[in-house]
């Protein structure tokens, strides 16, 4: 383990008793790898939605305050009654925190699949990735193709996997063509990448007229603007022209779900021929996967008896496709990383950056197109 230091840093996220959050950097012993492990020095980490329920615990953004170094701070937020009493489970726990992550293996374990892995680089899914090293089992490791820098494996997960879910919950369902929301996110953006090399028929949904244009521009089809007063028959049509009857709604919240379902109801009865007061035999689906709309989700029922709103996550998804399948899907995303998966990031951030009260108010606000980037060795 030459040239790997002792000790390194890493960023803990802390629900202390008073009802605060606190984050700060600290220092903890760097391991040494087990025989089916390797040791990891993590060059880059993304803060994606997911990250921040753990790293941020609902704590309101807005309150926060920062002591400390700018080399070693502290931030202090409050943490709303009615989120402090869902984390009794965690108070007082200084929690690691980051989902993935790319870098070099500096160190292995005396299994052979372990030293195969020395001087790789590879991304990893296995929690605590802001952090300077991480010991992780090798089964964790996805080897990126020679060449490959860990900026851009540091996504190799969550959203790639996600994108690749969502088509093959399509396709386990019987459905033919699928529908998402913030469509012109970076996993947005990834799955239409996606779908025009599957050969799937997709609708975009955005916000802004800039987002459709992004879309546009990469090759999108079906972009649909929810902030135009005609959003509802831009969306009806754009269902009639492709069939969709599968949704995934990152917003979670307000009436878009309930449009989606509308929308549908009406494209079915467009080619209808029968009259049902029940509404079509159709069966319509929405799975809601993030929570951009912090409002409660409302429906209006005028869509029919035939229709499914539910949550959906990604590894329930993985457990359900099998060993297997999840592992051809891995391959799938490291042999086109840089093509149909690459992702995009506008800032980048060291360990101490990332806790500065600027940076965590620009990623807290989860707005499309701004994906923050960790280096923890930078």
């Amino acid at each position: 383990m030459t040239d790997i230091p002792a000790t390194a840093m890493q960023i803990h996220s802390t629900v202390q008793p008073d009802a605060t959050l606190q984050l700060s950097l600290a220092t903890y012993d760097v391991p040494r790898p087990r025989a089916d492990q390797v040791l990891v020095r993590v060059e880059a980490a993304p803060i994606n939605p997911s990250d921040l329920g753990l790293l941020l615990a609902g704590a309101d953004v807005e309150s926060a305050v920062s002591t400390g170094t700018a080399a070693a701070p502290v931030v202090t937020a409050t943490v709303l009654p009615q989120v402090f009493a869902t984390l009794s489970a965690r108070v007082g726990q200084p929690m690691t925190v980051g989902n993935e992550g790319a870098g070099v293996v500096v160190a292995a374990g005396d299994s052979a699949e372990a030293q195969a892995l020395l001087g790789r680089t590879v991304a990893v899914l296995g929690g605590a990735m802001y952090s300077q090293y991480r010991s992780v089992a090798v089964a964790q490791c996805l080897p990126l193709p020679d060449g490959t820098t860990p900026e851009q494996g540091a996504s190799c997960f969550v959203n790639p996997l996600t994108a690749l879910g969502m088509v093959g919950t399509m396709r386990m369902e019987g459905h033919t063509a699928l529908v998402h929301t913030a469509a012109a996110s970076n996993l947005g953006q990834m799955l239409n990448r996606l779908c025009i090399a599957d050969g799937i028929p997709l609708v975009n949904i955005v916000r802004r007229p800039e987002q459709k244009a992004l879309l546009r521009s990469i090759g999108a089809e079906q972009v649909c603007d929810s902030s135009q007063p005609t959003f509802t028959d831009d969306l009806t049509d754009a269902l009639t022209a492709i069939g969709a009857t599968l949704a995934f709604d990152a917003t979670g919240g307000g009436r878009l779900a309930s449009q989606i379902l509308s929308c549908m109801e009406r494209a079915i009865n467009r080619t209808a021929t029968d009259y049902n007061r029940y509404g079509s035999s159709t069966h319509k689906q929405v799975y809601i996967y993030g929570g951009l709309d912090r409002r409660p989700l409302e429906l209006t029922r005028d869509f029919g008896a035939a229709w499914g709103v539910g949550g959906w996550l990604l590894i329930p998804f993985l457990a359900k496709a099998g060993p297997e399948e999840a592992e051809r899907l891995r391959r799938r995303v490291a042999a086109e990383i840089t093509s149909t998966f690459a992702s995009s990031y506008t800032a980048r951030v060291s360990l101490a950056e990332a806790l500065s009260l600027d940076a965590i108010a620009a990623y807290a606000q989860q707005a499309t197109g701004e994906k923050y980037l960790v280096t923890p060795n930078a």
